[in-house]
């Protein structure tokens, strides 16, 4: 669904007029170099794209003005071939409206022992002009991803991937609008929230619509268009018995493709990444939204249950950040725990919605009853989540501002058969053990809905954060309670006085 290519990062250089034009045309030779280089990476997922030396304040200005009336412009990448002085940025970087990367770097791996000269010292002292830059950015309490080795390095190139992924998810969230049918569940406080601040934030806009807007238009979907999606069904997943003949199950199943067909519909005719439903508010639809919603995020889509606006966005986020990566990403619910000593780990799933991309084998539809929102038996896939490393992030609304907390785990094998469980499920040991954790998670004051994801890790969660100005807590294999305790406290005095 996400071409990364479509996201455009500008390779801007900087340099002077102090060291004359042939030191100036050197510089934008090597630039022309790396730029290509890096435009021709796959491990770089969106379009490097070089733009002029910059070497005035006028000319900088111009950049950054046109970078912000660029659609098709993520971010910018930044680098000081040469010294440039500082000042020079400032009236840039003060209206600069995209996330930034500072690479420091230098054109030349080694230094040339026997040849080196002061006019090789003037042309590669990024070594001196990557300080001078840097601090302009802590003078002016800029928000920035620094990354530091030599350019042609793989790790470089990986994390300077990493940032372009996130860079690519803000930038995919400020053209899109999060469709809420209906309004949270009530009475529960943690998926409640500001959405002015988050449109602020994120750029989502987080808008409702009537659940008799969907209802509407699936009484207008046809058999036969329903028909057709089942066949599609049919040729991805595997099938209970019972719904390969006429009968309530396959009758459940065609309804779900009658949904999807519709809640598609919707969300292209409003320009919407994300969406929610909310198993309280389901008039005039007969049965919960289950294999639909898993369909549709098998696509792209963010989802959120119960209302939940605020991880329907942070799911669509991960899963442009994970395009074309290994692994999957979805929408996730912590349900139940298992305290065997030394064998301790986490159960999740949700009713019916979590997104086959995480599957560890073909998943299946089956038709099971729903003791909750009082419809009729709804369709799903049901599967387990495939073994090995993964993340669970969560977006909680303080009051004044948002917080996220992610939280290193390995999810498991599940071992023992779960009949009486007909729905998509996970099993993992969170990071840095089971109490710590819960912990940790608890005290941060994390959800119980997250985005889980098997092909990101922490830092694509800590660049995505820290380009949209929101507090980042990380639950990892390091984290002690008493010490997250201490530093969360800490981290009130900042947010407050930097956020209101």
């Amino acid at each position: 669904m996400f071409d990364l290519k479509q996201f455009e990062f500008w390779f801007i250089v900087g340099s002077q007029d102090l060291y004359g034009e042939e030191t100036l045309r050197q510089v934008a030779e090597h630039a022309r170099i790396m730029a290509d280089e890096f435009d021709r990476d796959p491990v770089i997922p969106g379009r490097v794209v070089l733009k002029p030396v910059a070497k005035s304040p006028e000319g900088i200005r111009k950049l950054f003005e046109e970078a912000n009336a660029a659609s098709a412009c993520a971010g910018i990448i930044t680098w000081m071939h040469t010294f440039s002085p500082s000042k020079m940025w400032i009236g840039g970087l003060g209206i600069n409206k995209k996330p930034i990367l500072h690479l420091h770097t230098q054109f030349n791996r080694d230094i040339p022992w026997a040849d080196i000269d002061m006019d090789f010292m003037n042309l590669n002292q990024s070594a001196h002009g990557d300080r001078e830059h840097g601090y302009i950015y802590a003078r002016m309490r800029l928000p920035r991803k620094v990354v530091a080795g030599f350019w042609q390095d793989p790790e470089v190139r990986r994390r300077m991937a990493v940032w372009i992924r996130a860079a690519a998810a803000r930038r995919d969230g400020e053209h899109s609008v999060v469709l809420r049918l209906g309004d949270n569940m009530r009475e529960v406080a943690v998926t409640e929230g500001d959405k002015v601040e988050a449109q602020i934030k994120f750029g989502w806009q987080v808008n409702t619509w009537g659940i008799g807007d969907l209802a509407e238009r699936f009484r207008a979907v046809s058999d036969g268009d329903a028909e057709k999606l089942t066949a599609e069904y049919e040729a991805a997943y595997d099938l209970a018995p019972d719904l390969r003949k006429p009968g309530k199950g396959r009758a459940a199943r065609t309804e779900q493709a009658k949904i999807e067909i519709a809640l598609s519909g919707m969300l292209e005719a409003e320009h919407a990444g994300a969406f929610t439903t909310n198993f309280q508010d389901l008039h005039g639809l007969p049965q919960l939204p289950g294999l639909a919603c898993q369909r549709l995020m098998e696509k792209g889509f963010g989802f959120g249950g119960e209302g939940d606006w605020k991880q329907s966005m942070l799911v669509r986020a991960a899963k442009v950040m994970a395009a074309g990566l290994p692994g999957g990403v979805s929408f996730m619910e912590d349900y139940t725990y298992h305290f065997e000593p030394g064998r301790e780990a986490a159960l999740g799933a949700h009713m019916l919605e979590v997104c086959p991309t995480i599957a560890a084998e073909k998943p299946r539809i089956e038709v099971h009853p729903l003791g909750i929102g009082g419809k009729v038996d709804p369709a799903r896939l049901v599967f387990d989540a495939a073994p090995g490393p993964a993340v669970l992030a969560t977006l909680v609304d303080l009051g004044g501002r948002l917080r996220m907390i992610v939280n290193e785990i390995e999810t498991i094998k599940i071992e023992k058969a779960m009949p009486k469980l007909p729905v998509a499920r996970a099993l993992w040991k969170p990071y840095p053990t089971m109490r710590e954790a819960a912990e940790s998670w608890i005290i941060a004051g994390g959800a119980h809905h997250s985005a889980y994801s098997s092909a990101l890790n922490v830092a694509y969660f800590r660049d995505w954060a820290e380009m949209s100005g929101i507090e980042f807590v990380l639950i990892g294999r390091d984290t002690k309670p008493e010490r997250l305790r201490d530093e969360l406290r800490w981290g009130e005095a900042y947010w407050s006085g930097r956020l209101t």
